[in-house]
């Protein structure tokens, strides 16, 4: 039993480093330094993290700060350089970091970069009660659930849409459906202000969504999302497609008697699209039209609880509008028990759902 536990806990600090690194986290779990020093741990760590034959790889600058910490914990871990020692492959791939003409890092936080989301929900390796044999390691990749999404990292484009990056509130609503999967699944989801496409992916790829609409108000972001399904294995689906949609605009114009070809919407998702007291009045009148259009339909939103005075705004935007807010009990977890995705516990995110009074 205790060499169980103890291998368990090996696998376990090692998938945590994993995938805080492949999600670009800026502050990492390095496994302890027993650990560190084998070296089959150290392959591990550069087949599935450092190589050149990565599809998906890491910023060079990331890799480099990254790398340097963890070789100088298993240069520290090390007691008996006769029976451990350094991996040749980390070294090199060291050196090689060190040797290239890096840019800057306001110029890096100009470019995209690879950010990938480890799915641990759906991971039957994360089971309490399995056992895991010796030479058990974490299995990432395209051998583990996931999510792979190419962002801008410096949070805000240049034209003022957030939608170039993932957002906590994206990440908590995937919890909540990936722990509520029979609201989405066999479902026809309309998702509101889409972003990098994370939970619309998830529900067209993971969570068996009849078919998911992946709508945004920003052409660059739409513009965009043929590129996050095609990272998913999802090019030419028929399960998921963008859309361009303006809140507050009506849907049904002249172009086009009925909305969306009058394919029903069962499930109208959304994540931190409360964010602006001003957008507030347009988004929610997109929603009453939604629900007018197909009155069966169920709202979900997380909302990030930043300022008070914008909630209320969307509270009493709601109320005028007929429509009652209801809270789902399901809060953030401390970031010591997260699995991935990782995400920011200090501030509260709240999934509410939309029904007609």
């Amino acid at each position: 039993m205790a060499r169980t536990t103890q291998i368990k806990r090996k696998h376990m600090q090692i998938a945590r480093f994993c995938r805080q690194y492949l999600q670009l986290e800026p502050v990492v779990d390095f496994p302890d330094g027993e650990y560190l020093c084998d070296a089959s741990v150290q392959e591990t760590l550069y087949e599935q993290l450092f190589s050149e034959d990565i599809q998906n790889p890491a910023p060079p600058r990331y890799q480099l700060r990254i790398l340097k910490e963890l070789v100088k914990r298993i240069e520290g871990s090390i007691e008996d350089w006769d029976r451990y020692g350094l991996s040749d492959n980390l070294y090199t791939r060291l050196s090689h970091l060190l040797s290239l003409r890096l840019p800057s890092e306001a110029d890096a936080a100009q470019q995209k970069c690879y950010v990938t989301y480890h799915l641990s929900l759906l991971d039957a390796g994360s089971a309490p009660d399995q056992t895991l044999p010796d030479r058990t390691l974490p299995v990432l990749g395209d051998k583990a659930p996931h999510i792979t999404l190419l962002e801008s990292r410096n949070l805000i484009a240049a034209s003022g849409t957030t939608g170039l990056r993932t957002w906590e509130a994206s990440l908590h609503l995937g919890q909540y459906l990936l722990t509520h999967p029979s609201l989405v699944r066999d479902k026809r989801v309309l998702e509101l202000g889409a972003g990098t496409g994370y939970v619309s992916i998830l529900c067209a790829k993971y969570l068996g969504s009849k078919h998911v609409i992946a709508t945004d108000g920003s052409d660059e972001v739409v513009a965009n999302l043929p590129d996050s399904f095609f990272l998913n294995g999802l090019q030419g689906s028929d399960s998921v497609q963008p859309m361009e949609l303006w809140w507050g605009h009506a849907l049904v114009g002249t172009e086009e008697a009925q909305w969306n070809g009058g394919r029903e919407v069962d499930v109208v998702l959304g994540a931190d699209i409360t964010y602006d007291k001003s957008v507030i009045p347009a988004l929610v009148a997109t929603v009453e039209e939604v629900l007018g259009l197909f009155p069966k339909a169920e709202v979900v939103i997380a909302r990030t609880e930043r300022n008070r005075e914008t909630y209320e705004s969307f509270l009493s935007v709601c109320e005028g509008r007929g429509l009652e807010v209801v809270h789902a009990e399901f809060p953030v977890p401390p970031r010591s028990e997260q699995t991935g995705p990782f995400y920011n516990e200090l501030m509260p995110i709240h999934i509410c759902q939309l029904r007609r009074k």
